[in-house]
C-alpha cells in the first residue's frame, strides 16, 4: 500500500468518524466546530516534499473568533480564519511528542509504504483521545481560550487583541 493510501484510510476510518462524533463538521482535510463566540479548527497539512513511498504531515490546530469568519454565513471555518494556528505538538504531552511515527518526520507525522495501518491508527488515536481532544474540549468559553493560549506568547497576545477589538466595536 502506498503512503498516501494509508493516510486516506486513516482519515476515512478514524479521523472523520472520530471528529464527527466530537461535533466537528468537515470539508476535505479541515474539521471545525463552532462554539458560539469562537470556533475550534483542526487542519491536516501535507508536506510539499511527499512521495509515493513517504508522506509527512501535521495538524494545524487552534481557535478563532466566530465574528471574524470570512464565510458570510458564519458557518464554515478555514485555516485562514484561525487566531491561534499551532501545530499538534503544542497539544501533545512530552511523552507523545516523539513517538515512533513522529520521531523521523520532517513535519509532524511520517507514514511510509511499510507503515502498519492499525499500529499508526492506534498511535494517532492515543494522540487525539488522550492529549489533543481533551484539551480542546476544555475550551468552553472565550475566557477558557484566553487562559489556554496565554503561554503561547505571540498567539495568546493575538487572540487577546482580537477579543479586545471585538469588545470595542
Amino acid at each position: 500500500m502506498k503512503a498516501k493510501d494509508i493516510q486516506k484510510e486513516i482519515i476515512k476510518t478514524y479521523l472523520k468518524p472520530k471528529l464527527r462524533e466530537e461535533g466537528f463538521r468537515t470539508t476535505a482535510q479541515t474539521w471545525w466546530k463552532i462554539m458560539d463566540d469562537f470556533f475550534i479548527l483542526i487542519n491536516l497539512q501535507n508536506s510539499q516534499w511527499n512521495t509515493k513511498e513517504s508522506l509527512s504531515f501535521c495538524f494545524n490546530i487552534g481557535i478563532g473568533l466566530t465574528e471574524n469568519l470570512k464565510d458570510p454565513n458564519k458557518k464554515r471555518a478555514t485555516y485562514f480564519d484561525l487566531a491561534t494556528p499551532l501545530r499538534e505538538g503544542a497539544y501533545l504531552s512530552d511523552k507523545r511528542d516523539k513517538h515512533k511515527y513522529r520521531r523521523d518526520a520532517s513535519l509532524g507525522y511520517l507514514i511510509t509504504e511499510k507503515t502498519e495501518l492499525e499500529d499508526f491508527k492506534n498511535e494517532l488515536r492515543i494522540d487525539f483521545e488522550h492529549d489533543i481532544l481533551p484539551k480542546l474540549n476544555r475550551l468552553k468559553t472565550l475566557q477558557d481560550c484566553l487562559e489556554f493560549y496565554q503561554p503561547f506568547t505571540f498567539w495568546g497576545e493575538r487572540l487577546q487583541k482580537q477579543v479586545n477589538d471585538l469588545k470595542k466595536s
